[in-house]
């Protein structure tokens, strides 16, 4: 055996001898019978031995690496169940009993760098392969140690390839570029699920290669196929709650980063504050998610935000005209993903409220609303300015 150590060595010795220790084998459980351990059974040890100490083990990995899956949740020892594009599937794949569920959920947090038992009974972290976690323990759950893994796309997809799918209509793909090109403040919208992040890094693929995108997130997942973007990723309290960096923290640090886009994964707190004063003092060309079930709910959730933040409804009303220039909602409809609605921001006197410029029916055709006319003069006036 050659002096080199790790995976890397035994392949090459294997290549040249023909042979593996035994015990490498015996040690993972696989059977050398008459003869050495062939190649193939080698590669599945180290596929194995990845899952094991670095993805979700060897019952959950396969299925993370399914390219159409999305989402893998556990319900105890009650059964598995993935989500590829068209809602929610039970598959046949059998973590094990209760107590092998709950050990694999306390390693999964462990390698997240999270803590995981009866003190600390919820847990959400990344993998180190960014993979999304979050567990739950009884009695909190009163059906058995919960795990739901949300996949990491190494690539974003492109418009182009949002329009093949059906998500984007044909005919509203040249608003969002020019939403994207004339820099306006867009927020995206919809349940969870629904495609916000998937479609918000296909616009971010679509900034000038000499922008710098500063991406602020819980969890990174955003992946735009961009050279200059730069994460910030909140960190949470440790055992002793301290270490704390909150979201609205990260917003005020973005800022001094000379960002050319000031992307927020999702707001769902008081960092709309430190958003929306973002995007109202030159910071153009800022996206957001946000979640809500229609384009008409938005303005109640910018509210229920700002509330959060101290802001009174006026004030949030006021900062959220100016500062957004577009609400880009998403929907599942027949379990796909689909963006139906462009709407904007307007004010009625003191109250919020979100018009639309344009729908997508459920037979893909496109109706303009009483916005769109707002929505074109704006972004006609944009594009040609950037013409100058």
């Amino acid at each position: 055996m050659s002096e080199r150590s790790g995976v890397a060595g035994v392949r090459e010795e294997l290549a040249g001898a023909g042979a593996v220790p035994d015990a490498l084998a015996v040690s993972r459980g696989v059977r050398v019978a008459d003869g050495p351990l062939g190649l193939q059974a080698l590669l599945a040890l180290e596929r194995s031995t990845r899952a094991e100490l670095l993805g979700a083990g060897e019952v959950l990995q396969p299925l993370l690496e399914d390219p159409a899956v999305t989402d893998v949740l556990v319900n105890g020892a009650a059964g598995t169940w993935v989500d590829r594009g068209a809602g929610l599937e039970r598959v046949d794949t059998v973590v094990g009993t209760e107590r092998e569920v709950r050990a694999l959920a306390t390693r999964l947090a462990a390698a997240c760098g999270q803590r995981l038992d009866d003190a600390c009974p919820v847990v959400d972290g990344s993998l180190p392969d960014g993979t999304r976690l979050h567990a739950v323990l009884p009695p909190l759950s009163a059906t058995g140690t919960l795990i739901s893994l949300r996949t990491l796309r190494t690539r974003a997809f492109s418009l182009a390839e949002l329009v093949a799918s059906g998500t984007v209509a044909p005919q509203v793909a040249p608003v969002l570029r020019a939403l994207v090109r004339c820099r306006a403040n867009v927020l995206v919208s919809g349940a969870t699920g629904t495609g916000k992040t998937t479609l918000l890094a296909s616009m971010l693929s679509l900034v000038g290669p000499g922008e710098r995108i500063v991406c602020i997130e819980e969890a990174t997942e955003l992946r735009p196929d961009h050279p200059h973007v730069v994460h910030l990723q909140v960190r949470r309290a440790n055992v002793q709650d301290a270490g704390a960096v909150s979201m609205a923290e990260l917003v005020r640090a973005a800022m001094r980063m000379r960002p050319d886009r000031l992307v927020l994964g999702e707001c769902r707190g008081a960092e709309v504050r430190e958003v929306l004063g973002a995007l109202n003092t030159g910071h153009d060309g800022g996206w957001a998610t946000v979640h809500a079930n229609a384009s008409a709910d938005v303005p109640a959730r910018l509210l229920a935000l700002g509330a959060l933040a101290g802001m009174s409804e006026q004030a949030v009303a006021v900062q959220a005209v100016s500062a957004l220039d577009a609400v880009l909602h998403l929907r599942r409809r027949a379990g796909a993903r689909r963006l139906v609605e462009v709407a904007l921001l307007a004010r009625r006197g003191d109250e919020l409220t979100c018009d639309l410029a344009l729908t997508v029916g459920a037979d893909g055709r496109v109706q303009e609303g009483p916005a769109w006319p707002r929505l074109a003069t704006r972004l006609d006036a944009a594009l040609a300015e950037d013409a100058r």
